[in-house]
């Protein structure tokens, strides 16, 4: 008898201070098998990943005390392997703040609204990249 084993979920970090779109992504991203962090406050989001590694991140880029750019600098300045596995979620991604960071700190970003394929193609591609990555090393 062979038995499978199955590898451990991919968690991913969602950080958007709208609880029913964390609900939403948490209910589809966990129907696909993925674990799933979330919260609303941009210091929570930094603790989580303190304690917990992230596959990757989901983050607004409007959020209350600290803006989504300012915790992506943060973040991936801690744990810079978490650059190109973090995607921005916005309806300002024409905004001039957003349009010049961006510029300068190329990132996925995925305008609201959006649909979940959009977020599950982002999550493939990584997942590829990822893989992509440990099997050439």
């Amino acid at each position: 008898m062979w038995i499978v084993m199955n590898a451990a979920p991919r968690t991913v970090l969602v950080v958007d201070d709208d609880a029913v779109l964390r609900s939403s992504l948490d209910s589809v991203l966990t129907s696909l098998g993925y674990r799933i962090l979330s919260t609303g406050s941009p210091d929570a989001a930094y603790q989580l990943l303190a304690s917990e590694s992230a596959f990757a991140v989901l983050l607004d880029v409007r959020l209350p005390t600290m803006s989504g750019l300012s915790l992506y600098l943060a973040m991936t300045h801690r744990w810079p392997g978490l650059q190109g596995r973090v995607a921005l979620m916005t309806a300002d991604a024409d905004a001039p703040d957003v349009r010049t960071w961006t510029e300068r700190n190329p990132c996925t970003v995925i305008r609201k609204p959006f649909s979940f394929r959009e977020i599950t193609r982002w999550l493939d591609a990584v997942a590829r990249q990822l893989d992509d990555t440990a099997s050439a090393g």
